[in-house]
């Protein structure tokens, strides 16, 4: 896909009302595409769909759980009926949660994997057999993580659900092969968004210190969502089956294939980040 030139394109992304998520939304509209947007956060949604606008170019929003799989079907629908099928599908929607397994509660599984997980299944089991039907290809975007294939302790349940989503995106990716849907699995890595505050925190991480020690430690690392866009779009449009984003990602995603042993050591010193 020729991500510079979107034009007559229809780009869906949920999580657009902030960070990675309405840069990529303005970004895709700033190069052409038509947008169809959902978050639960109203007001963060409506400052996204503004900024879009401006650019000149359609925007449908919904408030969208991405958990709620009605809402989710009556999101397609609204776009379906409107825009028509997407030509670029982005499952961004995610939630952060910073706790070893023995710190993790039964209702903290099914919120993190309701919305990391299920929220990527819902977006791709209504937009996808449109994209399929319609026969123009396309492609499908799903927001994993640097801790998607290096897990660490202190992020057990996050890991998991990024795990599983880099793998539904590689198995995806074949199966939609023949019908030119292209999937790419985004593992962006330490990223200065929002996510650092709102995430749940157990344990010693359930500490506001703790919680500001890291939000300086990725704040100073200063990497922007809009870079993120940037890379996300060249990534779709050399079909790259999985995309680290920062240099991190990138040396731990080397790192892990080279020396488990490794990796396992780095993990544990990022754990200890968060005591």
């Amino acid at each position: 896909m020729d991500t510079e030139d979107l034009t007559g394109r229809t780009a869906v992304v949920t999580g657009a009302a902030s960070g990675i998520g309405r840069e990529l939304a303005v970004l895709a509209a700033r190069r052409g595409a038509d947008l169809a947007l959902c978050d639960v956060d109203e007001a963060g949604l409506a400052e996204t769909a503004a900024r879009a606008r401006r650019l000149g170019h359609g925007v449908l929003t919904h408030r969208v759980d991405v958990t709620d799989r009605e809402q989710m079907r009556a999101f397609a629908d609204a776009v379906h009926g409107g825009p028509g099928p997407a030509d670029l599908l982005v499952n961004n929607a995610g939630v952060g949660l910073v706790a070893g397994f023995l710190e993790t509660e039964l209702t903290d599984w099914d919120w993190i994997v309701g919305i990391n997980l299920m929220g990527v299944v819902h977006g791709c089991h209504f937009f996808l057999p449109a994209m399929v039907q319609r026969g123009r290809g396309g492609h499908v975007v799903n927001l994993s993580s640097m801790a998607g294939y290096h897990a660490t302790p202190a992020l057990t349940a996050y890991s998991a659900t990024k795990f599983g989503v880099l793998g539904m995106s590689e198995a995806l990716r074949e199966e939609l092969r023949p019908h030119r849907i292209g999937v790419t699995a985004v593992c962006p890595g330490v990223i200065n968004t929002p996510i650092t505050r709102n995430a749940r925190a157990r344990g010693t991480a359930d500490d506001a210190a703790v919680r500001e020690r890291v939000v300086r430690l990725y704040e100073r690392r200063n990497y922007g969502p809009d870079r993120v866009a940037r890379k996300i779009l060249e990534a779709v449009a050399r079909e790259r089956t999985v995309a680290p984003v920062s240099p991190e990602a990138w040396g731990a995603y080397a790192v892990k294939r080279v020396s488990p042993r490794l990796a396992g050591w780095l993990a544990r010193r990022l754990s200890a980040l968060t005591e």
